[in-house]
């Protein structure tokens, strides 16, 4: 046995943790009829297994610990704490409450628009094995789209907005999973543009920013911050196609 084989247990144990972490999620996010305290826990994990996955590969990369069961294993573990936790957090926080009697015939409008979401974080990660590029994501990353869903119960008392705008962007980030709208990969711009004294101070400022809003504000309002940040990330693909398609109509 060579020491990659001997080594490919330390991400595998970081991707186990990701999948554990989702599993939790979806146990805690059902309970207790989605009480606001298991809901908040239930986003919590979803960021800590979003940090473990960003870890297996880092630790896969830096001990050269690559194997095609990681990868598999991979897959599995983001389509549970990134597909299914996050639609599932999304159903016990508003959707089941969408419901409509007619007729005496109850419809479960909630459930269905719930399940769109774990199908296309199913398919936007089979096609990922499949196929992918090195220099950017086809499509809205599945960790991203689980963020921004899981910190919406989280940012949702301090943005104060209506729940149907939060219902269509779940929607609408679900669909953004499956297009072919180029997204950049973070990891390689910053490793890029930055030497590691300015990105240090970048993450710093980021991390200060957000415990200050936390010490002044309270935690609903950097989980707000947090989350418009990354719906930035979430607008740029769209913004990028759109001015693709204005500069091919003059061209």
């Amino acid at each position: 046995m060579n020491l990659r084989s001997r080594l490919n247990w330390v991400p595998n144990l970081f991707t186990l943790a990701n999948l554990t972490l989702g599993f939790l999620a979806i146990l805690f996010s059902a309970r207790e009829g989605g009480s606001v305290g298991s809901l908040a826990l239930s986003c919590g994990l979803i960021l800590l297994a979003c940090l473990c996955d960003g870890l297996d590969g880092y630790a896969a990369r830096l001990l050269n610990a690559q194997s095609e069961l990681g990868a598999q294993l991979d897959s599995l573990a983001d389509l549970t704490a990134f597909g299914i936790a996050p639609a599932v957090v999304m159903y016990s926080f508003v959707l089941r409450e969408i419901n409509p009697v007619i007729q005496g015939v109850t419809f479960p409008v909630g459930m269905v628009i719930a399940s769109i979401y774990p199908a296309c974080a199913a398919y936007r990660l089979a096609r990922f094995n499949v196929i992918h590029d090195s220099s950017s994501f086809s499509g809205l990353p599945s960790p991203v789209a689980g963020i921004i869903v899981a910190l919406i119960p989280l940012a949702y008392e301090a943005i104060q907005i209506p729940t149907l705008l939060f219902v269509c962007l779940f929607v609408l980030v679900a669909f953004l999973m499956v297009s072919t709208i180029k997204y950049s990969k973070p990891q390689v711009t910053i490793f890029k543009r930055f030497n590691p004294v300015r990105l240090g101070i970048v993450i710093t400022f980021i991390i200060g920013a957000l415990i200050a809003v936390g010490i002044f504000r309270g935690f609903t309002y950097s989980a707000a911050l947090l989350f418009l940040i990354i719906l930035i990330y979430v607008i740029s693909g769209l913004v990028a196609i759109v001015l693709h398609s204005v500069n091919a109509q003059r061209s």
